[in-house]
């Protein structure tokens, strides 16, 4: 076989392989970047190593039916991804405006993903090949719609995306077992329908799988939609979940206990895979895809986070056990990146959903599983997990000595609290960011300043982050760097009124001598407690919440602290043009 660098995209790139026929094709939402950050790019590079022959769709044209044909039908199965991100999500703001840009589509113009990109993608691939192969969803946008879901861009509550879809099962999750286990099922005629990590619909439901309320219940009643989700989150850790099963009309969304997760030399060994950190050649002349620039030269070293902020989905996606790398594996992948051509000398990021997590867990959950009722630093840390830099400081002194590296940058936000906590290291954590590893601005996410709004966040008190803040400019002035810190918050979450954004206002600018400018306004992702306040209007208890609903006041509550007047506590009412 020809040393092909990607995986193929056309029928010409088969040859390439000398592959007449392919076991499984991806359909993907985003551009193909062959990078481990690329879920699509990392298990087909994963099952070709096992030994099946895998072709990838990125973003093929909806309006037709020519692009999905473009490889065949596969033997084994269709593998249908959105993307990295929901397509709801890459495609609206959180006022439900059409963006503009897109960081994940040849030439950034957000022209080349539909809207709910899973459910056209399956019609697609239907109205092209009749009786075809199974259809297997994965990614974060079916991952989060594997249930009845509040969906905020239709204001309903929707089944599970397999009914919508009529796909034939869900991978949710980090996919890289179940795809294993699927594959190999189906290459050796077996049922894959007892694979961990899956959905499928069926017409009964599975004996001593956890029983949630039905469609037809949740949408009658706003407390059983809670009931259902908490049930459901309390089942995502691979130690102790139990199935889960939810009637939906007259049969049945099956969601059977989450994939294990991988050992760390499973984990290691997807990023010794060959990728090519680039983007395929057939999408490359239809332009730059800028997210490319973002990931090239970034080491993914953990995945998953126990923070658990409740308008977050990665902890529902990646899990709340956090799983990392090895040293020794980051720094050959780091010793790669000298070869390529684009290299420059600089490590854009190391981390992950949050930079320091790395190297520590509660060892309780490494054995046991998550606790099912208490959060691991929430309202306060658990006492039985311990945070420790050391492993992440040594990593990064590694990085930096590593011949023809210049600079290594943590671009990853970071839990300020978590440093704080380690009377060990965190101060010299911080010392060593300050030091060597800011590219100007370091990135932590507050979201609010007012406890009661906090309180639904899900996130720390902010006297620990006026701490955090001292030490870091203590650090700056020590080592003469004209260094800030980049804060990120959030408007409209439910529980936060017009009033609490005014009192952010007048702490940002008494307090922390800032004019913010990283305000987002809350969106309602799917399978997220902050989804289920936003559409109940109730908190966690069942107990009355106020949600600001109206487009134009949730405007208004991020006006309140972008805009430069105000004085005093006061804030001057923005007037929108209809």
């Amino acid at each position: 076989m020809k040393d092909y660098k990607f995986l193929p995209t056309t029928k010409e790139e088969m040859k390439e392989f000398g592959w007449n026929y392919l076991d499984i094709i991806f359909i993907y939402g985003d551009s193909y970047i062959d990078s481990p950050y690329n879920g699509v790019a990392l298990l087909g590079r994963l099952l070709v190593e096992q030994g099946f022959k895998v072709g990838i769709i990125a973003q093929p044209d909806w309006r037709e039916l020519d692009d999905i044909k473009r490889l065949g039908e596969p033997r084994l199965f269709w593998g249908v991804s959105a993307g990295c991100i929901d397509s709801m999500v890459a495609n609206y703001t959180a006022l439900k405006k059409w963006r503009k840009r897109d960081d994940f589509t040849p030439g950034g113009i957000n022209n080349a993903r539909p809207d709910r990109a899973v459910i056209t993608y399956t019609n697609l691939i239907k109205m092209a090949f009749k009786n075809t192969a199974p259809i297997i969803l994965g990614g974060i946008e079916a991952s989060l719609r594997r249930i009845s879901h509040y969906d905020f861009w239709s204001n309903k509550v929707r089944k599970s995306i397999l009914f919508d879809s009529k796909a034939d099962a869900i991978v949710y999750g980090m996919g890289e077992n179940a795809c294993l286990d699927i594959a190999r099922k189906l290459r050796d005629g077996e049922d894959y329908k007892d694979t961990r990590g899956i959905c499928y619909i069926s017409k009964e439901a599975p004996e001593k799988y956890l029983v949630l309320p039905s469609h037809k219940e949740i949408l009658e009643d706003k407390l059983k939609f809670i009931q259902a989700f908490r049930v459901f989150y309390k089942n995502i850790d691979p130690l102790n979940a139990k199935g889960l099963v939810q009637q939906q009309d007259n049969r049945y969304l099956v969601q059977n206990p989450p994939a294990f997760h991988l050992t760390q030399k499973e984990f290691d060994h997807l990023h010794e895979l060959s990728y090519q950190n680039d983007q395929h050649p057939y999408y490359e002349a239809k332009g730059k895809a800028r997210a490319l620039e973002t990931i090239r030269f970034s080491l993914n070293s953990q995945r998953g986070c126990y923070g658990e902020c409740n308008f977050c989905a990665i902890t529902v996606h990646q899990g709340r056990t956090i799983q990392w790398r090895s040293e020794a594996s980051l720094v050959d992948e780091a010793k790669k990146f000298r070869k390529h051509d684009k290299w420059r000398g600089i490590i854009s990021d190391v981390g992950g959903a949050t930079a320091n997590m790395y190297g520590y867990e509660c060892d309780k959950k490494l054995t046991k599983g998550v606790c099912k009722s208490k959060n691991c630093v929430f309202p306060t840390k658990c006492s039985l997990l311990e945070p420790d830099h050391s492993s992440q400081i040594h990593l990064l002194k590694e990085l930096r000595e590593i011949e023809g590296v210049k600079k290594v940058f943590v671009a990853s936000g970071l839990r300020y609290d978590l440093v704080l906590q380690d009377k060990k290291y965190g101060a010299e954590y911080l010392e060593e960011l300050v030091k060597h590893h800011v590219s100007g601005q370091l990135k932590i996410a507050p979201e609010h300043t007012e406890d009661k709004v906090l309180k639904h966040l899900g996130k720390p008190n902010n006297g620990q982050m006026m701490e955090f803040c001292d030490m870091f400019n203590e650090f700056s002035e020590k080592h003469n760097k004209n260094q800030f810190l980049t804060y990120y918050f959030i408007a409209a979450h439910p529980g936060c009124e017009k009033e609490d954004m005014a009192s952010v206002k007048q702490y940002a600018s008494e307090q922390l001598k800032i004019q913010p400018e990283q305000v987002q306004i809350f969106t309602p992702t799917p399978l997220t407690w902050s989804s289920v306040m936003y559409y109940t209007e109730m908190d966690q208890k069942g107990e009355k919440l106020f949600v600001e609903k109206d487009p134009r006041r949730k405007q208004d509550q991020k006006d309140v602290l972008v805009n430069k007047t105000f004085f005093k506590g006061k804030y001057k009412p923005i007037h929108h043009r209809e």
